[in-house]
């Protein structure tokens, strides 16, 4: 019910044929490019601020570009940078579009190497400036660098002062940049010590520049300016001699999918992306695994490196509930399941009434999880009419056969996604009231003050919408009870990964928590919450824990569900409501193969994570005396 923004999502596509196989085998050279135009459109789920290109042409004469980069921002970006990419071609002749040497010596992003970026910013930094990818220039091709990534750094404070103690001065405090000129200055390195062994080798000119291109590691790269991050990750990046790689954070938090033939190479931030761009099976896409990069030659040799070891298996959660598409194979199965979990605490909440209960689901991305419910309570009612059956001890007779066997799981549609909220309404009232107006309902498909109404979601983050929309429109149906589920746990704690979730007073559960403290009069629990925070902060952080679970412990999942519905019930709204979110065993029976849970649990898997959480409840107590 509520958008999540998550950042980010990307696509590599690297040709390991001349551009005149592509024209002759599939009528254009533009096969790579329209590849590329594919897999981001797949991914646009993944960010809708803003999307870039880069492409890379090879063997160009001096003087020639052979870098070329387009970003732009909004909702239609990628609409925008490949229109502008186009226009490049829109006065070349059709036999010229047909000549593999013209294309390769005149036209822009007509190159075997290209990279595509979706972002959505969990920073709150806005503008073209912030947009991927970024673009390090230099003279010598082997020196320029082109950086995209899925990624949130928690330490790059300590990066930045790392960089500057070297005498560096970044233009931008961002991990992007950060990352782009640390990089760089290792690409830098690379690049010398290529051009010390050319010369030792007695090359001279451009032998020294061909010897670069062709000799450069990006493993050395890598390996020396990944490190120390602490973060979640997927870093890709090309550069103007032809190399290209992506690396995964060891801790496997960010996703990363590749695939490669004799054709091409190419890599996704999810594997249904890859499957249908390229009519592969599941079998043939591969993961990217944590601590590894794939990395691509200038001359095409592809190889797998491990970069960092295995630091966890802490591969996110939230992407299979929520944000990776539903159309896996896998993760439609893991949603199905999610849901199919949640049928006996259902089950409970509805009293056994599945005759008179309704179920649906909002939105469209609980549709999966729905499915599932419905999959649990039709067995439920199967076995229940068994049971009927045989309670009778007889044969029955074609009345009650009849009456037995008639009972069904119902659904049905009850809310539709009417108008979208415009934002240039601020004044308050008037914004509630059409808030409540965004969702739409199916008037007559539930019996009034007869039927329970169950509605899924895939998760109850901030329950503003729940606030604001969906409580009251569904009321309107007059339910005898109305039952909210969702498919995630409750949601406690921050991500730092990526997700833009980072302040605790966004959540519902954690705010329901802190009523019921200073309900109860255990304030004393917050002050020692926000004391032992402090006391950690001065510790290193490997050792550091997080204080912020404390405040969980002396309630029950009930006892906080019961403080969310009456802190998210609108006024004047009577009808019984419960909420029933996911077990955190749930969870994990349904997801068994990603193990990052920190949103629910406070486990962070890298230090730097149970760090900033602490350091959210400090700057939470903090806001509130300044308030005061």
């Amino acid at each position: 019910m509520e958008t999540l923004k998550h950042e980010c999502g990307v696509a590599m596509v690297r040709l390991l044929k001349p551009l005149s196989y592509y024209q002759h085998k599939y009528g254009t050279w533009m096969y790579g490019l329209n590849k590329l135009y594919l897999m981001m459109e797949k991914q646009h789920n993944r960010g809708q601020e803003g999307a870039g290109l880069a492409c890379v042409k090879f063997d160009t004469q001096p003087g020639h570009e052979y870098m070329f980069r387009e970003r732009a921002e909004g909702k239609d970006a990628i609409r925008k940078i490949f229109a502008t990419v186009h226009e490049n071609f829109k006065d070349v002749t059709p036999e010229q579009m047909a000549d593999s040497d013209y294309i390769e010596q005149r036209l822009p992003f007509a190159g075997q190497l290209y990279m595509g970026h979706l972002r959505y910013s969990t920073t709150g930094k806005r503008g073209l400036q912030y947009v991927h990818p970024f673009l390090r220039r230099n003279n010598w091709k082997a020196k320029n660098l082109c950086l995209c990534g899925n990624f949130n750094m928690t330490n790059i404070e300590e990066i930045f002062e790392r960089l500057t103690s070297q005498g560096q001065s970044p233009r931008i405090y961002s991990d992007s940049y950060i990352m782009l000129e640390l990089m760089g200055h290792r690409l830098d390195r690379e690049v010398e010590r290529n051009f010390v062994n050319a010369q030792h080798e007695g090359l001279q000119g451009k032998d020294i520049t061909r010897y670069i291109d062709d000799h450069v590691e990006m493993a050395n790269v890598l390996k020396t300016s990944m490190a120390d991050f602490d973060g979640g990750y997927v870093v890709c990046g090309i550069t103007g001699s032809g190399e290209m790689f992506s690396m995964r954070d060891p801790w496997g938090i960010r996703p990363a999918y590749y695939y490669k033939d004799d054709e091409i190479v190419a890599l996704a931030s999810e594997r249904p992306v890859l499957q249908t761009t390229f009519d592969l099976s599941c079998e043939q896409v591969k993961e990217l695994e944590p601590g590894m990069a794939l990395l691509v030659k200038r001359n095409g040799q592809c190889r797998i490196e491990r970069i960092r070891e295995q630091a966890g298996d802490s591969a996110c959660s939230f992407e299979r509930i929520y944000f990776s598409r539903g159309s896996d194979r896998d993760i439609y199965q893991e949603r199905k399941r999610l849901g199919e979990l949640l049928t006996e605490p259902v089950l409970e909440a509805v009293g056994g009434d599945t005759e008179h209960t309704v179920f649906s689901f909002i939105p469209n991305t609980a549709e999966v999880a729905f499915y599932g419910l419905v999959q649990g309570f039709k067995k439920h009612v199967h076995e229940k009419k068994i049971a009927a059956i045989q309670s009778l001890g007889r044969i029955p007779t074609h009345e009650e056969l009849d009456r037995i066997l008639s009972e069904s799981v119902r659904m049905e549609k009850v809310a539709w996604k009417d108008i979208k909220l415009r934002t240039f309404i601020t004044e308050g009232n008037s914004r509630n009231d059409l808030a409540s107006h965004v969702y739409d309902i199916t008037y007559g498909s539930v019996d009034e003050g007869r039927d329970n109404l169950v509605v899924i979601d895939d998760s109850i983050v901030r329950g503003t919408t729940l606030k604001e929309s969906i409580i009251r429109i569904l009321d309107r149906l007059h339910p005898k009870k109305m039952v909210l589920v969702s498919s995630a746990p409750q949601i406690r704690y921050p991500d730092y990964y990526g997700i833009d979730m980072a302040r605790l007073e966004e959540f519902c559960v954690f705010r329901a928590t802190m009523e019921l403290i200073r309900e109860r009069g255990m304030q004393q629990l917050i002050l020692d919450t926000y004391n032992n925070c402090k006391s950690e902060m001065n510790k290193p952080k490997a050792q550091m824990r997080n204080c912020v679970r404390d405040l969980y412990k002396p309630f029950t999942v009930a006892e906080i569900n019961s403080k969310i519905v009456e802190m998210l019930r609108p006024e004047g709204v009577t009808t019984p409501i419960e909420i029933v979110f996911q077990s955190i065993d749930g969870l994990r029976q349904a997801i068994p193969h990603h193990k990052g849970d920190w949103y629910f649990t406070g486990n962070y898997p890298t230090p730097g994570g149970t760090r900033l959480c602490n350091q959210a409840f400090i700057n939470y107590i903090d806001n509130i005396y300044k308030q005061e």
